[in-house]
């Protein structure tokens, strides 16, 4: 059986094979919070992994090391290497040039839930790798943002559904303009979170849900088990304009849905599909563009204009999420 190349035409080790030194390694401070960040986002690039801890060691090619360590070595007391590449980000002609993303392994999995640090409520993202790569790169930009700001607080998805002691997935009744009658589907939002505004007289909240598009959703389908920018509207409409959110997460504090795609065309279109199903407007439905996460695709740095920017909105003025 032919072993796979562990290095290129020119000598250079792949990045995607794994290649251990002997070397042993134990999970350190820095490393355990790379692991927690990646299981509360989901996968994360080196610079993201390193803006996270560079409280704790300065020096991003150290953690860039530090990184390759936690892929290669299986030489560790949980059995095995920390952390994973996976194979799709070396899909396009210039991988070796772009920062590594990293997932976790099973051995991360249990060195989290031995100090405790693991959560259940924490839900992987759905659909293709991308698109959830995308919606990781969204939260943990705006958590990186708060971070500088200490007037903010970042609240994580599971410490939102552990306290509601419920699931992300939540059935949602709505009106099927097609076939004339209430339908319910299951709503499954990409990922929430909330923030804390910290003011003198006490801190306030707001939660936000979010909806990455990367252009392959429809804006209209006749069939409505498949899902399309119509039947999020009239979901949403349901589950944020009359409340539901409150029963389903236990919350009294505003909810709003950011909805994030790679082009203004689509955005703009978003935008007008919501004024049809809105006279008046919307002021729960925000739109931004992320270009870098086009149709080629390129790991993405940090972005702090989602949390410094204002999104637009339908037949209302741009909002702030700071």
């Amino acid at each position: 059986m032919n072993q796979p190349q562990k290095h290129d035409a020119i000598g250079r080790r792949k990045r995607e094979c794994r290649q251990s030194t002997g070397k042993r390694v134990t999970p350190q401070e820095r490393d355990l919070l790379w692991f927690k960040k990646i299981h509360q986002h989901g996968p994360l690039s080196s610079t993201y992994l390193h803006a996270f801890s560079k409280h704790i060691r300065h020096n991003e090619k150290r953690s860039r090391d530090r990184l390759t360590d936690l892929f290669n070595e299986d030489q560790t007391p949980h059995g095995g290497p920390y952390l994973a590449r996976p194979f799709q980000q070396f899909q396009t002609y210039d991988a070796r040039y772009q920062d590594l993303i990293y997932d976790l392994t099973p051995a991360a999995e249990k060195a989290l839930k031995e100090i405790g640090m693991w959560s259940e409520y924490a839900t992987g993202h759905s659909g293709p790798w991308v698109h959830s790569y995308m919606v990781s790169c969204i939260t943990a930009s705006i958590e990186l943002a708060t971070m500088a700001d200490p007037k903010l607080g970042y609240i994580p998805q599971e410490q939102i559904l552990e306290r509601a002691d419920t699931a992300l997935r939540y059935p949602v009744p709505f009106k099927n303009p097609v076939a004339g009658k209430t339908e319910t589907k299951d709503l499954i939002p990409d990922a929430i979170f909330g923030l804390e505004y910290k003011q003198a007289g006490g801190s306030k909240y707001r939660f936000f849900i979010v909806e990455a598009d990367r252009g392959t959703e429809p804006s209209r389908s006749s069939n409505f088990n498949r899902k399309s920018h119509l039947r999020n509207f009239l979901q949403y409409r349901e589950y944020v304009g009359r409340g539901l959110y409150k029963d389903h997460l236990k919350l009294t504090a505003g909810m709003m849905v950011l909805n994030v795609t790679t082009n203004t065309i689509t955005m703009s279109n978003m935008i007008k599909l919501v004024n049809e199903l809105s006279q008046q407007g919307n002021n729960y439905l925000l739109f931004k563009t992320c270009k870098s996460f086009g149709q080629y695709f390129k790991p993405s740095k940090p972005n702090f204009d989602i949390l410094d920017r204002k999104w637009r909105r339908s037949g209302q003025d741009p909002f702030l999420l700071r």
